[in-house]
């Protein structure tokens, strides 16, 4: 923490930036330890020179001053806009102040202007984004930890699946294992945000598709996605699995995303750019003609994000990604593609391994098995 708020700091003086404002959950969380629930109400953090105060609204009471990484100052509800007073109090001397232009509303920056009228307002969220990427040994810990909290939580999900078991209690078998061991691993920390979905049958032609009610059958395709959050740090599994039998069509879909998968984990290293790495795992799909069934994107970043906040942009396996592969950038490989429902093999084909970029090539963390050999659950 020290590290990473020295670094903004020179980077705001270099800048000649007066304070930083942080309104997204993922930089309140990287630059003060602390995970906002808003329900509406607005978050923030203000760093300037000497000064690191989060700003929360009193109804969380003394828990963001506890788990901030210096001070804290909470506003009530008795007047509007009290977010914006508290701002004003704490930034009496900016003229140049940084705010993430991604994530300020258009009602919220208005509200800004009006409360400090003679400040300018610059960006700060494409520099912040750049200085996550880069995972310190510390973070890099946090991850390796996490991906192996995935995989009990991908094994406790893989004993429970059998034939007529919905696709929430194999979801919850999972959950529950996961937060049990990170507890395990880090008794001091807040138990929030850990999540599992398991989809089944056609509900595995999206990669966020919410868990259902829905009974697992023989001859299912399956989608296990494990998610464990620590300290607002996110890490996943993922991975294409069948209740007792596939399909000779299903195999050969599931052989080829493999493929492109362990391709794609070759192909992650130092000095590799990602639009280099997402042309060449096309062109594997394009020779069986499923490029047309790509579904998104090949990977992206982790470190502190979730399923409703973070994202870092600059860090995407994707075509119009130029991005150069340093040592320290932690990023998934995680092709998928979906076939429609009419036609032979019809669900989504799914992979995900977790890869830390070092100084000769990357290493995998993720370390639960993947393909027929162990995937198709004998029920």
């Amino acid at each position: 923490m020290k590290a990473r708020n020295q670094r903004v700091r020179e980077y705001m003086a270099g800048q000649g930036i007066d304070a930083a404002l942080f309104t997204s959950v993922h930089n309140v969380n990287y630059f003060a330890d602390y995970v906002y629930t808003s329900f509406g109400r607005n978050y923030g953090l203000v760093v300037t020179g000497k000064r690191h105060v989060t700003i929360s609204a009193n109804v969380d009471f003394g828990q963001p001053y506890r788990q901030s990484f210096s001070d804290n100052i909470a506003y009530t509800d008795w007047h509007k806009d009290n977010f914006f007073e508290a701002v004003k109090t704490l930034l009496p001397d900016t003229r140049r102040l940084g705010i993430e232009f991604d994530h300020v509303t258009i009602q919220n920056r208005k509200k800004l202007e009006d409360a400090l009228p003679a400040v300018e307002l610059v960006d700060i969220g494409d520099a912040t984004m750049r200085m996550r990427m880069i995972k310190s040994a510390e973070e890099q810990d946090i991850v390796r930890n996490g991906a192996a909290v995935s995989d009990i939580g991908g094994a406790a999900a893989r004993e429970a699946i059998a034939e007529g078991v919905p696709e929430y209690e194999v979801a919850l078998a999972s959950t529950q294992a996961m937060v049990r061991e990170i507890a395990k691993r880090y008794p001091h920390t807040e138990l929030m945000d850990t999540w599992s979905w398991v989809q089944t049958g056609i509900n595995t032609d999206g990669a966020h598709n919410p868990v259902t009610t829905r009974q697992i059958r023989k001859g299912d395709i399956l989608s296990l996605n494990c998610f464990s959050m620590i300290s607002g740090y996110y890490q996943a599994l993922e991975r294409t699995l069948f209740l007792d039998s596939a399909t000779d069509r299903q195999l050969e879909l599931w052989e080829i995303n493999l493929e492109v998968h362990l391709k794609g984990c070759e192909l992650i290293r130092p000095g590799a750019r990602c639009k280099d790495i997402a042309n060449q795992l096309n062109e594997i799909y394009a020779e069986h003609d499923l490029l047309k069934y790509r579904t998104f994107g090949y990977g992206h970043s982790f470190g502190t994000l979730c399923h409703y906040y973070g994202r870092e942009a600059g860090l995407e396996l994707r075509e119009d990604v130029d991005t150069v592969l340093e040592p320290g950038m932690v990023v998934s490989m995680e092709p998928m593609v979906t076939i429609p429902e009419d036609q032979d093999g019809a669900g989504g084909y799914r992979e995900h391994d977790i890869l830390i970029v070092n100084e000769t090539g990357a290493e995998n963390v993720t370390k639960f098995p993947l393909g027929p050999a162990y995937n198709i659950v004998r029920g």
